[in-house]
């Protein structure tokens, strides 16, 4: 990590392995809206905990909510 992300014209003070592993499951949730589906990649035993972890908030669920007709 420490010579990747330079060499990609990232600033190493602002990109490690963690902030990786966020953006890549904050980019599968939006994809997808699949929050089982990162709880588990996450490892998480509460769904409450990956809520936080994404930062999920109301307006999220409500865009969600209205791509679904029934």
């Amino acid at each position: 990590m420490r010579d990747l992300v330079p060499s990609i014209g990232l600033e190493p003070s602002a990109h490690g392995t963690h902030s990786m592993r966020r953006t890549k499951v904050a980019q599968i949730y939006k994809k997808t809206g699949n929050l089982r589906a990162v709880q588990l990649l996450l490892g998480h035993t509460k769904m409450d905990s990956t809520v936080r972890y994404l930062g999920v908030d109301l307006e999220d669920a409500l865009t969600l909510s209205e791509g679904i007709d029934l």
